[in-house]
């Protein structure tokens, strides 16, 4: 989840029922959840209806039912979401093997490259106080943490809770409080993982609305950046919530979450800011079907999810929120992305974007939206497919291999489409698989490749790929090498918590991405 925040002294001018209205936004809240499926809340069709808060928001709001993260795994989609480029731009892809994802994990070497300029960096332009509250995932070692990029406040992880680990081989994930870790997940920060009780969203819920308080008494515009993480295996939710959905222990976790978007918002309104306030919701990637159903969300109609280029790996969930502002009740169907979220979030802040580099997002704010830039499709650092309008064309199609198919793991439980799921990457380039995706959402009825529709649109297409990979220059990929070394062995702070481990003697190789 997203909210963002810009100073009280600009002014944007936003289409609205045809016409140009001139108004004040002085803060921002990105909410970004995890690997929640499109198909999760209630405003999207979930049947048991276990979202209202989320679905108010939309009532109160304006829905996107065609928006996407820019990748279907998470680390490279919070790169893009802050620096507004594509991974294969900000150097989040590896090129140890052909189009497979990558992210980082405790071994890897790399991280968010010192060249790339996030959001937090730019809107300090306007004197922006923000705070990240929950998982960052652009790289563990000091150089790569939040606040050496812009951040001026952090509460939260480097990694996903992803243990218990034996400290002997691996140590448990560390929790920060700004630049000095306070704990570890499962020692000082618990999560049971028998029974999924964790108070980690509260903790959350309480640091986030701490600084909106903060930062209201003060009179200070700000953004925060609120990441939780309780979606991802192994699923946890607070004793309060644990039990009460229909949905199991997912669903349990998606309350707990759609209770504290309820609080921030009543929180806003209480302190008279809302009308001043952009509120953002969406979520990294797709729901991660091989987990499921217990420790896994619903992508609705699409077909597949997690690291899949199918819809159901990068269609999420999205929502904007920003009363007397945005029209209550309203609908995009504009094609968008997170990295759009970078680019609207500077417009509205009366920040221009850096001009010496590619910007892929779009400035969302004239419609809140009329333009539609294509979204691209890659994995690793391969381009899978392309959407303009209602169209998809699939150049390469991969859901896992079968490898990790015969040892149980299946990224499309239930959906295997003969030609379209395919267990080896196979390519199109020659003649791309082109689907429909208003009359066949999920993906399983590519159109003829003898009718005149197909030519039509392969023209349009053909046009927009080659004009992207005629002007596309690969960042140095960060996410190729490990190190058991550089794992959270050490992390600052941990004197003072006698918490430091003995790392061991570094012995870095090449990573291997399965995916």
């Amino acid at each position: 989840v997203h909210i963002y925040k810009s100073t009280s002294k600009v002014h944007l001018s936003l289409s609205l029922s045809g016409s140009l209205l001139s108004y004040t936004c002085s803060r921002h809240i990105l909410c970004f959840c995890l690997q929640m499926g499109w198909g999760d809340l209630g405003v999207f069709g979930e049947p048991s209806k276990e979202t209202p808060n989320l679905d108010l928001m939309a009532a109160q709001g304006m829905l996107f039912p065609n928006f996407y993260t820019a990748n279907p795994l998470c680390s490279p989609s919070r790169a893009a979401l802050l620096t507004g480029r594509l991974p294969v731009r900000n150097g989040f892809y590896t090129t140890n093997a052909h189009a497979r994802n990558a992210y980082t994990p405790q071994e890897i070497v790399g991280g968010i490259s010192p060249d790339e300029i996030l959001l937090p960096e730019l809107l300090k332009k306007k004197d922006y106080v923000s705070k990240i509250i929950g998982k960052w995932h652009l790289g563990h070692r000091t150089q790569y943490l939040p606040l050496k990029h812009g951040f001026d406040e952090w509460f939260g992880s480097p990694n996903c809770h992803f243990g218990p680990y034996n400290n002997s081989v691996c140590p448990n994930i560390p929790v920060y409080n700004n630049s000095e870790m306070k704990g570890r997940y499962y020692e000082e920060f618990e999560i049971n993982v028998k029974t999924g009780e964790s108070n980690l969203t509260q903790i959350y819920l309480k640091e986030g609305l701490d600084f909106i308080s903060q930062q209201a008494v003060a009179q200070r515009p700000f953004f925060l950046y609120w990441a939780p993480d309780a979606t991802h295996a192994p699923v946890y939710a607070s004793k309060r919530f644990l039990g009460k959905s229909q949905r199991g222990r997912y669903g349990d976790a998606m309350m707990e979450l759609d209770d504290s978007i309820g609080q921030i918002l009543a929180h806003l309104v209480s302190l008279g800011i809302h009308n001043k306030t952009l509120v953002f919701f969406t979520s990294d990637n797709g729901a991660a079907v091989m987990s499921g159903p217990l420790q896994s969300g619903s992508n609705g109609p699409f077909l597949c999810g997690k690291e899949t280029t199918f819809e159901g790996g990068m269609r999420e969930p999205a929502i904007a929120w920003w009363p007397g502002r945005i029209p209550a009740g309203t609908v995009s169907y504009q094609l968008g992305s997170v990295m759009d979220l970078f680019t609207t979030s500077l417009s509205v802040a009366g920040v221009l974007p850096p001009d010496d580099r590619v910007i892929d997002g779009l400035d969302l704010s004239p419609v809140l939206f009329n333009n539609s830039l294509p979204i691209f499709y890659y994995r690793g650092n391969q381009l899978m497919a392309v959407r303009i309008g209602q169209y998809k064309a699939h150049y390469w199609t991969w859901s896992n291999s079968w490898e990790e198919f015969n040892k149980g793991i299946n990224f499309c439980p239930g959906q295997e489409v003969p030609g379209v799921t395919t267990h080896t990457q196979e390519e199109h380039t020659m003649q791309p698989l082109i689907f429909h995706l208003g009359q066949d959402p999920g993906e399983r009825y590519p159109i003829s490749v003898e009718s005149k529709e197909y030519r039509d649109v392969l023209r349009r297409v053909t046009a927009v790929v080659e004009q992207h990979q005629k002007d596309l220059i690969p960042g140095m990929p960060q996410l190729n090498m490990c190190d058991l070394a550089v794992m959270n062995w050490s992390p600052p702070g941990c004197e003072q918590l006698g918490k430091c481990l003995k790392a061991p003697e570094s012995n870095p190789w090449k990573c291997d991405w399965p995916h």
